[in-house]
Formats: structure tokens, sequence, C-alpha cells
């Protein structure tokens, strides 16, 4: 099927953000200086710069998307101190105008969340207000990950935008600028973001099902305070009545693997732990990744299969990466999409060395699931993957693995959408199906 023709401009900027970054790259690589002259009257600008309308944009994708999962700009330019050219005179700079910075980091991190934010407002759809909590898990012999639970019921409208008026906030929390007094977990916050609306959860409802969702951006940028990943969290827990819980993992390459799938285990652990104190049911708890998330998600089921054996009752994974030595991409999407291959897979091997440290270890299951050597007694999967997506292998032939191995699973592939089509769900019908089916696959959780 045609590629929707809403994605045509973003397909646009997207294959010139591949063109320009491949020959900064190359740059980098001989150390070509004469080749980027500044104009005349500017600075000289350092060859590791990156264009911040780009980064602004969305340019580059996880895989050829321009979603939330979007790294502004390849990391490796920040690990990897740029060769230096032959030396050349350089032009004086204009007085009063400080030399061009290289995109660090932590500010394409923040261009993202900006762009990010802009993304929700012009082709998202808004949460709704719902009560959370907050807490911190610790992780042996990693650093503790945040989580926080998205009740889906409505506080009440008599509630005051950013405190709690009942006074019954968990031990160890905060509520807009009050502690309470109360027995949940310790190391909880409840409803203290700014301007959130959220509220704590009331005591004595009945037990509710819950999912542990992990965000997607390529291993690299994203997390829960994401505007569209927090968006999605609110919508999918008051259209599903599931319990939402977010896992702030940490990032690449300040953290590599395997720290992602032992934080995503011992917040499942934690979760099971303390369910009845959160209000959720243990016997009603599934896992819920979007596609770097997805391929954690796939790995922490493995996890729990080999180590505890907590009932999970359900994996929900879109457009998952589970194959991170890159056996099952498709270089055919990008062919399609008038994408040179080359630069495709040298995005993708970027991506994969963020995560990995060493590219042997992309073969253990924990951090490629679709290549452990069984797949039986893993959860129930639904599985949702896009035409245009290079990744669609990867979840297809996850879902035949599972199959295989006599595990019930299902795998639909959404014709004429690429990667991030999720995000889309306040201009693409195709986007609030597949949320809708999200939403379905969670309400199994209440059976």
């Amino acid at each position: 099927m045609p590629l929707d023709p809403f994605f045509a401009e973003r397909l646009r900027v997207h294959r010139r953000y591949m063109v320009r970054k491949a020959f900064g790259d190359l740059k980098h690589l001989l150390g070509w200086p004469w080749l980027s002259f500044p104009a005349r009257g500017e600075a000289p600008t350092a060859p590791a710069a990156r264009d911040d309308a780009a980064v602004m944009a969305g340019a580059v994708a996880e895989p050829f998307s321009s979603g939330p999962d979007a790294a502004p700009a390849s990391d490796r330019a920040a690990d990897v101190p740029a060769k230096v050219g032959p030396a050349r005179r350089a032009r004086p700079e204009p007085a009063g105008r400080p030399p061009k910075q290289p995109m660090t980091r932590e500010r394409k991190r923040r261009a993202a969340i900006a762009w990010d934010r802009k993304e929700l407002k012009e082709v998202g759809t808004p949460g709704p207000r719902l009560r959370t909590v907050e807490h911190t898990v610790a992780v042996g012999g990693c650093p503790d990950v945040r989580v926080r639970i998205y009740y889906p019921d409505v506080p009440p409208a008599s509630e005051p935008r950013d405190q709690a008026g009942s006074g019954d906030a968990p031990t160890g929390s905060r509520t807009g600028d009050q502690a309470g007094s109360g027995d949940a977990p310790t190391g909880s916050r409840t409803g203290d973001q700014a301007g959130s609306g959220d509220v704590p959860a009331d005591s004595g409802t009945t037990l509710l099902p819950a999912c542990v969702a992990f965000f997607g951006g390529a291993f690299r940028i994203g997390g829960i305070d994401y505007p569209t990943t927090d968006a999605a969290n609110r919508r999918r827990a008051h259209a599903s009545g599931v319990a939402m819980v977010a896992v702030d993992y940490a990032l690449a390459p300040e953290h590599r693997y395997p720290t992602q799938v032992e934080q995503g285990h011992a917040a499942l652990t934690w979760v099971f732990e303390h369910a009845t104190e959160l209000g959720l049911d243990p016997g009603r708890i599934g896992v819920l990744g979007t596609s770097a998330g997805g391929c954690i998600a796939a790995a922490v089921t493995l996890v729990n299969r080999d180590r505890a054996r907590l009932p999970v009752r359900l994996q929900v994974l879109e457009v998952p990466v589970t194959d991170l030595t890159g056996g099952h991409v498709d270089m055919g999407v990008p062919w399609s999409l008038g994408i040179p291959s080359p630069l495709a897979w040298a995005e993708m091997r970027s991506i994969a060395r963020t995560y990995i440290p060493e590219a042997a270890r992309a073969r253990e299951p924990y951090a490629s699931p679709l290549r452990a050597t069984s797949h039986a007694g893993l959860p129930p999967a639904v599985i949702l993957t896009a035409e245009y997506d290079p990744l669609r292998g990867d979840g297809a032939a996850y879902a035949a693995a599972l199959r295989d191995a006599g595990v019930e699973a299902s795998a639909v592939r959404y014709l004429g959408v690429t990667h991030d089509i999720p995000m889309f769900t306040g201009v693409l019908d195709s986007a609030r199906r597949w949320e809708a089916d999200i939403v379905s696959a969670l309400r199994r959780l209440h059976r």
C-alpha cells in the first residue's frame, strides 16, 4: 500500500537529514575542514556541530520516523572527539557574536523534549487528568529507577489542581507542597509535577489490573516525562481501566545494556511485591513496550521466566526491535522510501552500538529476545508493526518464535504507515485505530 500522504513532508526532511549527517560524519572521519568553510561574515563552527533546525524538526528517526523516539542527532559526535584536519587560516569572528557550540548530548535531549511537546500539540492527543503516584525502586548493581503509576480513574472535580485535599498521601511523599501521612511504600511521590493536576490514589478501592510500560527512543532518548509518552499513558489507562506503571529506565550511552533490562525487571518485581499496597491486582499484571522499549519489555519477560516466574499475564509490543544483530531488518523499506540503504544501515548500527557495549553481546537473549534458545513459558503476546518500518520483520519473527514455542501470539501489520504511527492520534485515523487495538489488548487484563 502506498505511504500515507501525511508522511510525505516528514520523509523529505528525514532524507535531507540522513544525507547531511552522512556527509558530516565523513568529514569528521577524514578531517576535511576545507569542505565546510563558513559563509562570508559568519564565525567558523566546530566540525561536530549539528543543525539546530534539523534537531527541532525531528529529522532523524528510530528508525525512519520523526516521533518522540527520534534521536535528534547521532550520539557519536558526543562520544568521540572529531578529528582535527590540516591547519588553515581561520576567518575572524564578527564582533559580539560567539561561535556556535557543538550539540552536546544534554542539549539534544532538551531540544527533543521541546520538539516532542510541539508534536503533541500539532499531531497528538492530550491525555486526561488522572491520579498518579511516583516511586523510586532500588536496583541491585544498577542505578535506582523511577516509576510513575497512572490510575485510570479521574480525580474529583473539587480537588485543587496541584494539591491533594485528602491529607492522606503516602509516607515519604510530596503532594504539591504539603506532606501527608499514610502507609504506602516509602520513597513515593504523589502528584508533585507542576501543573499536572495529579492527586494520590484513594485507599480501600477495588484492586486494578496493571501494565508495566517501557517507552521508546532508540535507547538513548525519551522518558516518562516526554509529553507524548505521558499523554499516551494517560489515555490508555483511562480508556482501558488498567493502571499504567511507566518505567523511567536509564538512557544510553551513559548507561548501557544490561542496565535497562535489570531496571525493568526490578520494577516488575517491585510491582508484584507491593501490588496490594498500590491498589493493584498481582494476578492481573502485564508488560508493554514501544520500539526500543519493546526490546526491553520482551527481555524483561525472559528474565522473569528465568529467575522469578512471576505470573505476567500479557505482553504488548509496539513496533518492537527484537534482534539487535540486524538479522531481521528489512532494508527494502528504506529503499522504497528513497533512503540509501548504506545510510539507513549505518544509522541502525549507531543505535545498536549506543546501547550494546560490545558487538558480540548483541547475540545475548536479554539484548536480542528473538535469539533466546527457547521462548516457552512466556506470556501471551500482542504485537503491532508498521508497513514502512525496517523493524517490521523483528515483530513478525518474534510472534512466529512465540507460536513455535506454544505461546499464544498475534501480529498485526498496519499498512501505509511508519515506525512512529502511535503518536499521530490527533491527525490520522490509522493511529487512532492503532491505539484502540492497544486499549483492547490491555482490557484482556480484566479477565
